[in-house]
Order: structure tokens, then sequence, then C-alpha cells
């Protein structure tokens, strides 16, 4: 389906906020940590290993955040990759404070985003953050008040393009009119909607659309279920079936499936080649329409 060397290049690219060219078909942090997204991994030389190896496929687009692990991710990152390429884009997020494994509470105070910008800084060891991601918006801070301070690190050129995480349409424009927002990033896969609207926003502004949770097949992907029928029509498996249906319903869908295993990786990558027809999208979206 795919050679080894450029397997995340066949997803196709993009242009996040119009400069950061990215292969579309990304890589995501959260599952090298430890379980509920708290400490360290089981197994961190492997890790790393699943780091390099995605970049070795093609990969320059790669999703973490302050809150894995928390201060987990980042370091693998550094460790697995630094001095990065030319072309990579680190995509990181700040505005979750954790205090246990699961547990996940915004804290949107401009002084707070500004200081874990600069530890993100630090810790990745770069001088510019690419794309840098309010993870949920606070509703105890103006929105204003925390889009204004990431336009303002913009302005100081510690970060490049702003981001958002889990937010709405309304929401979205909102936000607009303070700084230019270059990707959003929302539950949306083969089995959940719910963010069609914003998707649709994104898409006619060309505005980068992150699904995460990207790899929600659970029961449609058990043997006998109609995903994995489809599955074996077109010689691949339930989880490239749903990658590619992301690639497939908007030019401006980023995926980043996240996996511990470079095998599992691998795996995802291929759905990079795989080329559905609109007969293909509307039969598996009827996979779990059923």
């Amino acid at each position: 389906m795919t050679s080894n060397t450029t397997a995340a290049q066949q997803s196709g690219q993009f242009a996040i906020g119009g400069s950061l060219n990215v292969n579309r078909l990304g890589y995501g942090t959260m599952q090298l940590t430890g379980p509920g997204v708290w400490g360290p991994p089981a197994n961190p030389e492997e890790a790393v290993k699943v780091l390099r190896r995605a970049v070795d496929l093609g990969v320059n687009l790669i999703d973490t955040a302050d809150s894995y692990g928390p201060a987990i991710a980042e370091p693998l990152i550094k460790e697995a990759l630094h001095p990065y390429a030319d072309d990579l884009v680190i995509a990181t997020k700040a505005g979750l404070t954790r205090s246990g494994p699961g547990d996940w509470r915004p804290v949107g105070r401009p002084e707070y985003l500004r200081q874990q910008a600069e530890m993100s800084l630090r810790i990745l060891d770069i001088e510019r953050i690419p794309l840098f991601q309010l993870h949920r918006i606070d509703p105890k801070v103006d929105l204003a008040d925390q889009i204004g301070e990431l336009k303002l690190l913009q302005e100081e050129g510690k970060i490049n393009q702003i981001g958002l995480s889990e937010i709405n349409v309304d929401q979205l424009i909102e936000a607009q009119k303070i700084a230019e927002i270059a990707t959003v990033q929302n539950l949306y896969n083969l089995t959940n909607h719910s963010a069609q609207p914003l998707l649709d926003h994104c898409t006619a502004e060309n505005i980068g659309f992150i699904p995460w949770f990207p790899l929600a097949t659970g029961e449609l992907a058990g043997p006998g279920s109609k995903l994995a029928a489809i599955a074996e029509q077109k010689q691949a498996s339930p989880s490239q079936l749903a990658l590619a249906w992301l690639l497939a319903k908007s030019p401006v869908i980023l995926p980043i499936p996240g996996t511990s295993s470079v095998d599992h990786l691998e795996d995802n990558m291929a759905a990079a080649g795989i080329e559905l027809s609109d007969d293909d999208i509307d039969a598996l979206t009827a996979a779990v329409e059923e």
C-alpha cells in the first residue's frame, strides 16, 4: 500500500495557518504516557522508538501537551527527535491541569498560559512553538483574555500559530475576532460526528481540523462486523479504514492517531495509501449508523 519511507506523504499535505506545511496524517503522543495519561510509559525505550519511526514514515506533525503525563510526552519528544528536522511541526497545548490519573481541569488565566508556553519552549528545547493550542477554554476566564495572551505570545515570536481545542462554531468565530486561528482539535471520528458543524466551518475557511480519538472503531471492528467485512474487501484493517474515512471527509482534516507500539504505528500509517470512493465512504458511514 505504502512505502516505508513516504507513508505519511501519501495522505496529502496541508499548510497550517498558510505557512506550516505538514503531511496530513500525523501522530499524537497521549498514549506514550502511563494509565490515565499519568506518569511515565511502561516501556520508555519503545516510546522513543515509536517517535523516531513516525518521523521515518514521513510524519511531520506531532501533537502533544504539557498535561500528558504531565510533563512526560514533551521530554520524550526531545529525547527521541532533538535536534529536530526543519519541517517538523510540534503542536503542543496548555490550559488543562492534572491532579491524578484521568483528572483534567481547565485553567486559562493568562499568566498560567504564558508560564506553560515558556515551560514547553524550555522542555522541547525550541525557540518558537510551531503550533500552540489552548487545550480547553476556561469558563471562569474571559475568552478574550485567554486568546489575547496567545496573541501576545505570537507577537513576541514565542509561538507561530494558534490553535483551539473542544470548541463550537460560535466560540471559534469569537476567537477569530481576536487572533487568527490556524487549527481546532475536537472529538470526531467514524462513530461520532457531533463536531460536523465545526468541521464544515473549518473546511470553508481552510482551518486545520485535528480530530482527537480518531480510532473509535469499538465493536464495529470486531469479528463479523460490517466494518470488518469492508476492511477485508479493501485488504485493510478496520483502523486503517477509520483513518482513511477521516482523510476523505475533508481536505483540512489532520488525523493524529496515537499508539505506544511501532507495529501499530506502521499499520496506522498505511491508511495514507488507501483510496476510498464515495460509495466506500457511504458504506462505512452506514456501518456505524445501523
